[in-house]
């Protein structure tokens, strides 16, 4: 017991630093020329998706790739490119993908239509569902007849 524990404590700063060292790759520059730059830049680095990992921002991710975009919209935002100018610029560099948030477009409407295409549809479901067991609440009773038929396989059985 005792073994283990050290060799735990023994291991803590190695995971220290390993997180330190993925904190640093994914770090952000820390200098710009004002406040409105550096907002600018969290909310960017926070909207793009990065391309590789494809779940995640540009912010959170360590890929090169992130990285390289991270430090174009670094540059972008100290060249005084506006918010608009940067996305457009992503946009045409990697599609619509590096959106988390795509457009409303030809190409994209199904994706924004398809919550309501859904909620719509399980409430077509729920309201047949519905329909159908008030449906077998109404249903009449068996004649004397079908009565007759079913007392006799039951006596048969």
């Amino acid at each position: 017991m005792k073994r283990s524990l050290f060799l735990s404590l023994l291991g803590l700063p190695l995971w220290l630093a390993a997180g330190l060292a993925m904190a640093l790759a994914i770090g952000q520059p820390v200098e710009f020329d004002n406040e409105a730059q550096k907002r600018q830049y969290d909310t960017l680095v926070r909207e793009l998706r990065c391309t590789v990992c494809q779940s995640e921002t540009i912010h959170e991710s360590n890929a090169e790739l992130a990285a390289d975009m991270r430090r174009r919209v670094y540059d972008m935002t100290l060249a005084g490119h506006d918010a608009d100018a940067i996305i457009e610029f992503m946009v045409q560099r990697y599609g619509d993908y590096v959106r988390y948030r795509p457009p409303l477009q030809a190409n994209t409407w199904l994706l924004w239509a398809s919550p309501f295409l859904l909620m719509f549809g399980g409430a077509l479901v729920w309201w047949r569902i519905v329909v159908g067991r008030r449906g077998m609440a109404k249903r009449p009773d068996f004649t004397e007849q079908e009565r007759a038929v079913l007392e006799r396989l039951r006596h048969d059985a």
